[in-house]
């Protein structure tokens, strides 16, 4: 900053002064900065009323303003002509350099690009590049432009043309390619998911079909509770009516009334308490049969058919369901429809062992029993046992092959302790 717009600039805000205002001190500065100064010292005076505080920013002295505030200071107006036609006539000062203070821009570096002072090139980081004056440089440039354009010719735009268009065909290429693949994988996901949402329909199904079986095995004994219940109540509320009646003809009859009802209440038998075992528990199920299935194979994912096992406690009541294995499951869904055939069956043998002499003619008269009793069951009725005994028989062979499957294990087992057992002794 040269020594004359130094003169023409305010101290507190370094700038060219504006509607320049003396002081009582003789010190100059901007309106605008003295009315900043003024507020602030306003807010945190207690200078006497009807006066105005202000300190000046050089000599720091303090000047008493009247209400009117700086409107009330002298204008300088011989500064404000002189940074007016400063404003005016002035050529713009020449810039300087960043790094050395007061060091003009007077050099153009050739290899950095940029202007330099003569201290950046003897003593700074341009020392030893080559210089040049910056109106030289731009003539010397001048005509570069129309020799590089004159470098670009046709055939090398026909080249990246070309280049072009086979780029874009070729990402057209790849799209369509990763469209096509998009709508594969989608296709494949989708069939998975409808496999697995029909597999998970078929299991829930099989789950509502033995919460049906819960329900339709459990309420009509809460059913039976619930009335049991209700009568006790009104045999309560019956007794206490009772007590309370005056008449001794009225009292007796009631009387003989609530005994008979009590009685009949008390002989009413209570319901017994079942517990049902459904099988196989879901957790159980898929870790033994769904790690193996692969995405193959899913289609063939097994589905269990559950199977609700009722016990009665004799009165007792039980508040938790007995979990049961496979292998006994299957034993307590032997119905009792087929077995009254396979009883038939075994007397008709038993009484042929019984009477070895005459085996035939009470083997015949069994044979005719058992026919006419057969035929006087409806048609329905032996299809209904037919299957029972068939579904029965089926799970009865997968008992014994599954109790044949763990005996063999015990067996294995059993083997090594003994042979464990031998070589210890053997020692």
């Amino acid at each position: 900053m040269d020594s004359v717009e130094e003169d023409l600039t305010c101290s507190v805000c370094y700038s060219l002064f504006s509607d320049p205002r003396v002081l009582p001190c003789s010190h100059t500065f901007c309106k605008h900065c003295l009315d900043n100064l003024l507020q602030v010292s306003s807010n945190t005076s207690i200078w006497r009323p009807l006066r105005l505080p202000i300190k000046c920013p050089n000599c720091r002295s303090v000047a008493e303003l009247p209400p009117t505030g700086v409107d009330a200071l002298p204008s300088n107006v011989s500064l404000r002509a002189i940074v007016e036609k400063y404003q005016r006539d002035g050529e713009p000062r020449a810039q300087s350099c960043q790094e050395h203070s007061r060091q003009p821009l007077n050099m153009y570096c050739i290899q950095d690009r940029q202007m330099i002072c003569g201290l950046c090139l003897t003593i700074g980081q341009h020392q030893g590049h080559p210089i040049d004056d910056l109106q030289a440089a731009f003539i010397k440039e001048m005509e570069t432009p129309v020799l590089l354009l004159s470098r670009l010719s046709e055939q090398r735009w026909s080249q990246i043309c070309e280049l072009g268009e086979q780029l874009e065909q070729e990402k057209a290429r790849c799209d369509a390619l990763l469209r096509q693949d998009t709508q594969e994988v989608n296709q494949y996901f989708t069939s998975l998911e409808e496999v697995l949402a029909r597999k998970k329909q078929a299991y829930l199904e099989a789950l509502r079909r033995a919460s049906a079986e819960v329900s339709e095995a459990y309420d009509p004994l809460i059913h039976r509770v619930k009335e049991l219940q209700e009568e006790q109540l009104d045999l309560v509320s019956l007794g206490s009516s009772v007590e309370e009646e005056e008449s001794p003809l009225v009292f007796l009859e009631k009387v003989h009334q609530f005994r008979d009802r009590v009685e009949k209440f008390l002989e009413s038998p209570l319901p017994s308490v079942i517990s049902l075992s459904v099988t196989p528990p879901a957790s159980e199920f898929l870790q033994q049969n769904w790690p193996a299935v692969t995405i193959g194979s899913l289609e063939k994912a097994p589905v269990p058919k559950l199977r609700c096992c009722a016990r009665c406690n004799g009165g007792s009541i039980e508040t938790e369901a007995k979990v049961t294995s496979p292998a006994s499951n299957r034993w307590c869904r032997l119905q009792p429809a087929g077995s009254v055939l396979l009883l038939g069956l075994l007397l008709l043998l038993a009484a042929l062992w019984a009477n070895p002499v005459g085996e035939a003619s009470l083997g015949f008269s069994a044979l005719s029993s058992f026919s006419q009793l057969v035929q006087a069951l409806s048609d329905d009725l032996l299809t209904s046992v037919w299957d029972s005994l068939a579904r029965q028989w089926a799970e009865f062979g997968a008992a014994l092959q599954e109790w044949g499957s763990q005996l063999s294990v015990f067996k294995d087992c059993l083997s090594q302790q003994v042979a464990t057992l031998f070589k210890t002794l053997s020692h």
